[in-house]
């Protein structure tokens, strides 16, 4: 059975969210728990897939990033065998951020770090345009990424987003 979150879980996941490096001792403070109790809620939190890693926050132009875009990508027909060589072959090119297989008009949202325009345009031409699978592709540039870091919390709602009274 799902544990369900509680408060406290939900500041635990903030915290780490906005610093997966913070140690237990402090994150326990800030919580007002013990810190041992503390840990066996965070082990419970990732033994449970709540918590699936921790990763480190990368600045971008410190790899020699100097653009990043968006590209949608259509696929001629979504047909199982297309989705997934087009996902395998996205993810293993060096320039993809992050791949997002979504619903409508468009097949995928590819997120992609580029050294400069030129780069970006030679990426999209030969890595995205020469598959067969792809029909169309479109490519917005991101002036701004900001990944936000408060953990939503949806404990209080029902499953139309209305509070539960």
């Amino acid at each position: 059975m799902k544990k369900t979150l509680d408060r406290i879980d939900y500041e635990i996941l903030t915290l780490l969210r906005n610093n997966a490096r913070i140690s237990n001792k402090e994150i326990a403070k800030k919580v007002g728990l013990a810190a041992s109790t503390c840990l066996v809620r965070i082990r419970m939190l990732q033994n449970s897939g709540v918590i699936s890693g921790f990763h480190a926050e990368i600045e971008p132009s410190s790899l020699g990033v100097g653009i990043q875009a968006m590209i949608a990508v259509r696929l001629i027909r979504h047909f199982k065998p297309d989705v997934d060589a087009f996902r395998q072959h996205a993810l293993g090119l060096p320039e993809v951020v992050q791949l997002y297989h979504v619903a409508g008009p468009i097949d995928f949202l590819v997120h992609v770090w580029a050294r400069n325009s030129d780069h970006l345009r030679e990426l999209a031409m030969t890595a995205f345009t020469a598959r067969e699978e792809v029909s169309h592709i479109e490519t917005e540039l991101i002036f701004e990424h900001i990944r936000s870091t408060d953990v939503p919390s949806f404990h209080d709602m029902d499953d139309n987003g209305k509070p539960i009274e």
